[in-house]
């Protein structure tokens, strides 16, 4: 089935270093800046995000745009068609997505070279991170003036806390003139940071910081050639700070807000700065302490919180545990919700002092629907759509019918694994190896279900010998796809078009297990999805809760947490995944 090969560009990211040469251990293989005392924090992870999706809808524009013909889209609605063996895809130009409202902004990259950015005696050299005085200085030139230079982006406010280090290069080692800070957008560049209104700074021939007022106020030591100057600023506290050499010099600045560039400004020739803004680990790592620390306070004011009156009269473990509980039960794991009931009476039994005092069982009713909906939710797990929409459609009769976008999904569900069964026959075909699970590895990172995605992947493979040949899985998927694409030919809904498109696509490779970018398509996870999605229209139907408490509570947390870190408050430096990984989990053996 697989007759071409499309090749597809590798995931672009943001330009660390603007040009030039690179340098950067905190950037990834595709370019995207990661400072390392942002790594886990919540800015970081929506920036990621958005950076991913722009670059998705531009690689998805060039794509279209190297076919020709019809090429370049205009509009939304836009399309043009391609054909595999009989299957049109709709290829759909996908916006960019737009500066809204939840998008946040941008990492400072390099220094900016327009002549809004910098004064005319600085030259920005290589990379956009080194800027050297250039311009020649007049007797006659009062003292207060000075060359400025900002960065290409603000210091983003969402992230809580930004950090930047400046590295001190030029030739006279007690002749420094050079001042470090940030400054806003509207502020005179012929004047060192601090001295003009919205701006601060720390100056190094005398070791004062200014901030808004030519008047400054003795704040550390002086610095020269060699000297690394740090500078950070809490959003959430309204504070600023400095270090030299790794080692940290007090607040400077209080009351700090706006949308502040880095800034540096120069007086005399031959003063010459590197800038650090993330692309490598910070001097003596003091930038990767700064996050944890906050993190730390948060973990304190956290632990302090009382949960007596969430749900009297139960205490905090109480709480969690009738949580886990009803999430067993509402997603239909019967058997497992019991045994956890009687692993907490046992528990509490041997806690309880009394022995003669007898500790209530938590008594987990059959239901028959939870059984109903456990088969269904095993048979999509299992990769068998049609068994889970006959047992759907025996028990559940009208669901399908009335939650058509869930029909569609275990429709596209099916076409996945027929077009995955066959590419998993091909790698049997092809002397691969039986044992590899070709989807997890492409995702380049570690699993902790990798071994027993395996184990599932080495069962599958055993019965294979059992399953139609290639040529009959290819025949079946095409006729299927066919249908597929007959059914909701008339159908103009983006998400419908763009759904089918992605999974008609499949078909252009040779073998899509072996492409990475195709992994988010056929992995175990998608069928996880799909199950909840109906388990939820079950629910629905039963007039019951579509999720558990629990998936409840976790939702509304994770919006707490993104009104919190909005202006740069304290939901800016913890995740809820991050706190999910550090839950120790038990070595599996297998």
């Amino acid at each position: 089935m697989f007759m071409s090969r499309t090749t597809l560009e590798n995931l672009p990211g943001t330009d660390s270093t603007g040009g030039g040469r690179t340098s950067s251990s905190n950037s990834g293989s595709s370019g995207f800046l990661r400072p390392s005392y942002l790594r886990g924090s919540h800015y970081l992870a929506r920036l990621e995000q958005q950076t991913q999706q722009k670059a998705q809808a531009e690689r998805e524009k060039n794509a279209v745009a190297k076919n020709g013909g019809e090429g370049v889209l205009q509009g939304n609605n836009s399309a043009v068609s391609q054909s595999y063996l009989g299957i049109t895809r709709d290829v759909i130009e996908r916006t960019p997505p737009h500066e809204e409202e939840d998008a946040v902004d941008p990492l400072p990259t390099r220094w900016g070279s327009g002549k809004d950015d910098k004064a005319d005696g600085l030259e920005v050299l290589s990379d956009g991170l080194e800027v050297k005085y250039t311009g020649s200085r007049n007797p006659t030139e009062r003292d207060f003036e000075a060359c400025a230079i900002r960065a290409d982006h603000t210091m983003p406010v969402q992230s809580g806390l930004y950090y930047f280090e400046v590295t001190i290069l030029s030739n006279r080692h007690n002749d420094t003139t050079i001042g470090i800070g940030f400054s806003g957008k509207d502020v005179s560049l012929s004047r060192a940071p601090g001295w003009e209104p919205e701006s601060w700074g720390y100056h190094g021939d005398d070791g004062h910081c200014f901030a808004s007022q030519n008047a400054g106020k003795h704040y550390g030591p002086t610095f020269s050639t060699g000297d690394v100057i740090g500078c950070g600023v809490n959003f959430s506290t309204g504070t600023a700070f400095f270090t030299k050499n790794g080692f940290y010099l007090d607040t400077a600045f209080r009351e700090v807000k706006g949308k502040l560039y880095p800034s540096v400004g120069m007086k005399k020739p031959g003063e010459h700065i590197r800038v650090n803004f993330g692309q490598t680990p910070t001097r003596d790592r003091g930038g990767d302490t700064l996050i944890p620390k906050e993190i730390h306070k948060l973990e304190g004011q956290i632990a302090q919180a009382d949960t007596s009156k969430l749900a009297p009269p139960l205490d905090e473990t109480d709480v969690i545990q009738q949580l886990v509980l009803q999430f067993l039960q509402h997603d239909g794991y019967v058997e497992t919700a019991r045994a956890f009931a009687k692993e907490i009476q046992t528990e509490k039994q041997a806690l309880c002092l009394d022995p003669n005092t007898e500790v209530p069982g938590i008594d987990i009713r059959d239901d028959q629907d939870a059984n109903n909906r456990q088969r269904i939710r095993r048979a999509i797990l299992e990769g068998d759509i049609d068994k889970a929409i006959k047992h759907t459609n025996a028990c559940y009769p009208h669901v399908l019918e009335e939650n058509e976008q869930v029909y569609f999904r275990l429709r596209c569900r099916k076409f996945i694994e027929l077009i995955r069964r066959e590419a998993e026959l091909n790698l049997v075909g092809s002397g691969g190896p039986k044992g590899t699970n070709a989807v997890a590895s492409s995702n380049n990172g570690y699993s902790k279900n990798s071994q027993s995605e395996d184990m599932e992947l080495d069962e599958e493979m055993e019965d294979l010998d059992a399953q139609p040949g290639v040529h009959d899985l290819a025949q079946d998927a095409l006729q299927y796809g066919q249908a597929l694409q007959a059914e909701y030919a008339d159908d103009e809904r983006k998400e419908v078009r763009t759904a089918l498109k992605d999974i008609f696509g499949l078909m252009a490779y040779q073998n899509p297990l072996k492409e990475s970018k195709l992994s988010h398509l056929l992995d175990r996870k998608g069928r996880v999805a799909v199950a909840e999605e109906l388990n939820s229209a079950i629910l629905q139907s039963l007039g019951k809760s579509s999720r558990a408490a629990l998936e409840n509570v976790y939702a509304q947390t994770s919006v707490l947490l993104d009104d919190l870190a909005g202006a740069g408050g304290p939901g800016a430096f913890v995740t809820l995944q991050g706190i999910i990984d550090e839950i120790p989990v038990p070595n599996q053996q297998i």
